[in-house]
């Protein structure tokens, strides 16, 4: 239950997964306003991790780290739960065979009881911060569509690739760091948005399992690993 409980916390901290971006209904697909229409001729192949860009947006750092600090108390009420019943146990564990029949049972009952009352807090504070982790997602991801198409149109793209996920989730295997837009279409979408950089010392949050966004000419297999289940 401890081991449950870290990743959890831990990915209430990164705030968004590859699930999570999922869930959004491909949101880049059909964009709340229409993105520019694809008129270029370019026959360029690119990539683009979108999952990291909404991160290393301003506006995705800002929010993600709101909704993190938003998320702290539940946190910590979750914590101290699961320590609550962390406590039983190990009593249980030291002093079961010290305590009378009855003492015995009702310290049990009292852990099935907790430990179910912790299972389905977790299990609502996942579901409420996956809701929150989409909306942002989402927003984001649709007012990115149009500036994706925009660059892609004004650098002669023909095709860009999502490469969020790793293969074989995504039928991308393999891609050279030469073809990645991601930093290009971040810095437009910044700029567009007017969003200033949050002030914070910290890098952005970031899920894991993503790699950095590449900027020099050499190549990574799409086989990173997959961000971890909380539900797990």
């Amino acid at each position: 239950m401890t081991s449950k409980l870290a990743r959890f916390l831990l990915a209430m901290a990164l705030v968004l997964s590859v699930a999570a971006l999922a869930q959004t209904g491909s949101a880049a697909a059909a964009p709340a306003s229409p993105a520019p229409a694809a008129t270029g001729t370019g026959n360029k192949i690119g990539t683009i991790n979108l999952e990291q860009a909404i991160f290393a947006t301003n506006e995705g750092r800002r929010d993600f780290e709101a909704l993190s600090k938003k998320l702290e108390p539940k946190q910590n009420e979750l914590k101290g739960q699961n320590d609550e019943v962390e406590s039983l146990k190990k009593q249980l564990n030291t002093q079961g065979d010290k305590l009378n029949e009855e003492a015995r049972a009702n310290l049990i009952k009292q852990i099935e009881t907790k430990q179910k009352q912790l299972d389905r807090a977790l299990q609502d504070a996942q579901e409420d911060a996956r809701n929150q982790q989409s909306e942002i997602g989402q927003r984001i991801i649709q007012k990115m569509a149009p500036v994706l198409v925009k660059y892609a149109n004004e650098n002669g793209f023909g095709v860009i690739i999502d490469t969020s996920q790793p293969w074989p989730q995504s039928p991308v295997v393999w891609w050279g760091e030469s073809l990645d837009c991601t930093k290009a279409v971040v810095e437009a979408y910044n700029t567009q948005s007017g969003v200033p950089a949050p002030a914070t010392t910290g890098a952005a949050p970031k899920p894991a399992g993503t790699r950095p966004v590449g900027t020099g000419t050499g190549t990574k297999p799409a086989t990173q690993a997959k961000p971890a289940d909380p539900k797990q």
